[in-house]
């Protein structure tokens, strides 16, 4: 018989699928790592169980405990699995911008789910680090996961994610494309892949309104970068301590507005239902294809299912609202 002991066993080994009409115009193979495969329908699946692990090994998460996280919706999922297997509590802390299907989840899975204003500092005792950082110190036998600096975060990538695209694509990769959020799939995978060849490229994407490619281009951290967008899971006001700038051969920044677009086209064109990041992901392969020749292999990481973005951006109302169809 062949079954898995729990849920957990199930995540990772997630497909390769080529992209076809909608990077027509784009030189090489294009191929679509689709990490809604996950039991969780997303890539965090991957370090949120790795950071439970490795804190129930370090003795930081104990018997009983209560795990507390800031997250935009699928961190919170991933540890969700986690939590509901191993038997810990779980409270989710987020903003305001997230989408209803993703704190509905949360909630759907046994979440305490803490909902905070996304138009403030990240210092700001009302956002949603500091919230998520206050309620882990008031709570007896409380572990804050901390995604964005927690290095078992990247560490997930580097020993799973980057081996798998590594052995799917049978060395041959050439370039890596991957949205940025808190820097731990862009930095794990690099990490490994650069090991086997240093001259395969690493292509963050991000949003306007966030701070990294700037940073990444001239070592400044100018808070004229950073003001409120939509686009979900990507881009950060900080810069989380799991981001390697040194290991990323550039960023690209993608509009909200085509990122919408493009994860809309990729259901309609591809039949791959994903989520805005993804839209974004691929609407950066198409801007960066000046740098890929006819024979590259081209991975592009999906992160999430468009099942968390039903009343956004796969609603034609919500699309008309914000002016993006």
């Amino acid at each position: 018989m062949q079954y898995h002991e729990n849920i957990l066993g199930t995540i990772g080994d997630t497909p390769l699928v080529k992209l076809n009409k909608i990077t027509e115009e784009v030189p090489g193979l294009v191929l679509a790592k689709i990490e809604s495969f996950n039991p969780g329908n997303s890539i965090k699946d991957r370090m949120a169980l790795k950071m439970v692990e490795d804190a129930e090994t370090a003795g930081k998460l104990k018997k009983g405990g209560t795990i507390v996280e800031g997250t935009s919706g699928n961190t919170g999922m991933g540890l969700a699995l986690a939590a509901r297997v191993k038997g810990y509590q779980l409270i989710c802390v987020t903003t305001d911008k997230q989408s209803k299907e993703k704190i509905d989840v949360l909630k759907a899975v046994g979440a305490k789910v803490v909902i905070c204003p996304t138009n403030v500092d990240p210092d700001d005792p009302k956002s949603y680090y500091s919230t998520a950082k206050r309620i882990s110190n008031e709570i007896p036998n409380a572990w804050y996961a901390d995604q964005y600096n927690n290095f078992s975060n990247k560490a997930a990538h580097y020993e799973k994610t980057g081996p798998e695209i590594w052995k799917q694509t049978s060395g041959k990769i050439n370039h890596f494309i991957v949205g940025v959020g808190t820097g731990g799939t862009i930095s794990g995978v690099a990490k490994f892949l650069k090991e086997k060849n240093k001259k395969i490229k690493i292509w963050g994407i991000d949003t306007f309104g966030s701070v990294f490619k700037k940073y990444h281009e001239t070592g400044i951290f100018d808070e004229n970068e950073i003001y409120p967008y939509i686009t979900e899971g990507i881009g950060e006001d900080i810069l989380p301590k799991n981001v390697n700038f040194d290991i990323i051969d550039g960023f690209e920044k993608v509009t909200d507005k085509d990122a919408a677009v493009y994860t809309r086209k990729m259901a309609r064109e591809e039949g791959i239902f994903a989520g805005n990041s993804c839209g974004a992901a691929v609407r950066g392969v198409i801007q960066l294809k000046k740098h890929f020749k006819k024979d590259d292999v081209v991975v592009v990481l999906l992160h999430d299912s468009g099942s968390r973005y039903v009343g956004k951006i796969y609603n034609d109302e919500w699309m008309k609202k914000m002016n993006f169809l």
